[in-house]
């Protein structure tokens, strides 16, 4: 478990009750997985890489200071589970809102949160029906291209607040389509995890 904590999610040092509180997490999405489909089954076998660690880098972008990290379809909890887990111990004034419109997923988010003992807090809604949320971050992964991303994240964005978005093959052309109807600045730091993909860190987000 510790190799795959520090080898994996580029965290060294990481404390023994942090390092339990991970085993947790990938123990329930294993549990709860059958009976669900939080993740896909065939990526089970090496969910430390796949899905905890590629979460986990997310957490390492956070600007300093940030209260609020929005998470946007968290479904089996990734990113967000795995950024409370992290924010836990190492940044506990951030709060974690996981958002996402399946009622049996947000069964589960609520379970894990009460479970893990995280500063977070479970939403049920599609995203477009939300009030604003002034995040000073919001994430997503696997849920949308960027132009849709951007329109969804757009209104919960707080002044100076930026986006972390996961993203594969076809960045560059999602970025074009993006520009069209978004102004942003973009940072694009390849992933730990994936060797085709990217962390697209988008800030001053605003409609063309």
């Amino acid at each position: 478990m510790i190799k795959a904590c520090d080898d994996l999610c580029g965290s060294a040092g990481l404390s023994p009750a942090l390092q339990d509180r991970l085993q947790q997490l990938v123990d329930l999405v294993c549990k709860w997985n059958g009976a669900i489909n939080l993740v896909a089954a065939a990526s089970l076998p090496d969910i430390w890489r796949r899905h905890v660690a590629d979460s986990a880098q997310l957490f390492d972008l956070r600007p300093a200071g940030a209260r609020l990290w929005m998470d946007l379809g968290s479904g089996g909890g990734f990113p967000g589970l795995v950024v409370g887990v992290l924010a836990a111990e190492l940044a506990p004034d951030l709060q974690v809102e996981l958002v996402d419109s399946d009622q049996r997923k947000c069964v589960f988010l609520q379970m894990a949160v009460q479970q893990l003992g995280l500063k977070a807090r479970v939403t049920r809604s599609r995203i477009e029906a939300l009030t604003p949320r002034g995040a000073d971050i919001v994430s997503a992964r696997a849920l949308a291209r960027l132009d849709q991303l951007c329109a969804l994240a757009l209104p919960h964005l707080a002044p100076g607040g930026i986006c972390l978005f996961l993203k594969g093959a076809g960045i560059d052309a999602e970025v074009m389509a993006a520009r069209r109807a978004y102004s942003f600045s973009l940072g694009l730091n390849p992933s730990r995890t994936d060797p085709g993909g990217v962390v697209a860190k988008l800030a001053d987000l605003s409609h063309v």
